[in-house]
């Protein structure tokens, strides 16, 4: 099973397309603009998305979904929020024996479903997984090594889509976890954000750990209530992406947080963006996820106070420090 199609050509949906195609796969990515497609399909590059990386010349792009949705396995690249809308648009398309995999990170704002909550309620019974793990475009388009971590139920659909994405240089490894693995992809740029925050204000390192750590503990406590098994939150999609998405300026939340940080409006950031910043979202989202599961996350919440609600970042930094203190693993 070699042929795959990818839905989305950002920067990520690129260079998953990129590693995919370098190995021999046979790739199809679908673009919704016009110039991305004939950038792709006549420069061997997309400009727009995924600057300066030279894109294998077997790589294809097309803007018809019904052509993109032919392939043996379906990856899902749009964000987050729209996630919804593109399963509308193509479950027409789909078949009962194609692997359907999400690669976005987020919890829908405006229901808190996890992105497999969305597909169940508009695609049931079709085999739906999520891809994640700690990874930046950037370097998976030139070809560096990473790990990502495939979640599906269908432990069959999951051997065949490890193997189909699989290679030397995209290490796949296998999870049922679908709860475990999303709420850490997702809640993590929620954490970053705020690391990001730290780092802005120049509050040091002592600190800025200190909140990652306390991070995972919010992670694994929500998760946990939801059901999630805890062994998940110790890989690829837990610990790993936290480490690198709060930690590095590659990382669109943990910019925009030193941004805000330093003292930037969010609208100004925003504003010079041409790709999502999926935290900024998740944070609105975790505070109905946090609310329904009846669990308390001060640092997730503190993010959607001073993104949402109008609040300085000084009074809610107030608000986390002067926390009683507790046990370590509470």
């Amino acid at each position: 099973m070699h042929k795959i199609g990818v839905i989305g050509a950002g920067a990520w949906g690129t260079a998953l397309s990129q590693a995919l195609a370098n190995t021999g796969r046979d790739v199809v990515i679908w673009a919704r603009e016009e110039e991305v497609v004939e950038s792709i399909n006549n420069e061997n590059e997309n400009k727009l998305y995924l600057k300066e990386v030279s894109l294998n010349e077997a790589l294809k792009a097309t803007n018809d979904l019904a052509e993109v949705c032919e392939r043996d396995v379906l990856i899902l690249m749009t964000p987050a929020q729209h996630i919804r809308s593109t399963l509308e648009t193509i479950k027409e398309h789909l078949r009962d024996d194609q692997p359907i995999i999400i690669g976005a990170k987020g919890i829908e704002k405006e229901t808190g479903y996890l992105l497999s909550e969305v597909a169940e309620e508009i695609i049931p019974g079709k085999k739906v997984g999520v891809l994640t793990g700690p990874t930046f475009a950037s370097e998976i388009g030139r070809g560096l090594p990473c790990a990502v971590t495939i979640a599906i139920k269908d432990k069959d659909a999951g051997e065949m889509v490890i193997e189909a994405l699989g290679s030397r240089t995209l290490r796949t490894y296998l999870t049922d976890d679908l709860v475990g693995a999303q709420i850490g992809g997702a809640v993590k740029n929620v954490i970053a954000i705020a690391s990001g925050v730290i780092e802005g204000r120049k509050m040091g390192e002592s600190a800025r750990c200190a909140l990652i750590t306390r991070g995972l503990t919010e992670i694994s406590r929500l998760a946990k209530a939801m059901g999630a098994q805890k062994e998940t939150l110790m890989g690829m999609c837990g610990v790993g992406d936290l480490m690198l998405t709060a930690s590095s300026m590659q990382s669109r939340n943990f910019s925009l947080g030193v941004a805000l940080g330093e003292g930037k409006t969010l609208e100004e950031i925003l504003g010079d963006r041409i790709a999502v910043t999926e935290g900024v979202h998740t944070a609105k989202a975790l505070r109905v996820m946090a609310k329904n599961n009846a669990v308390d996350m001060p640092i997730s919440k503190a993010v959607y106070e001073f993104l949402h609600e109008g609040i300085s970042i000084e009074e809610v930094m107030k608000k986390v420090l002067d926390r009683p203190l507790r046990r370590e693993s509470l």
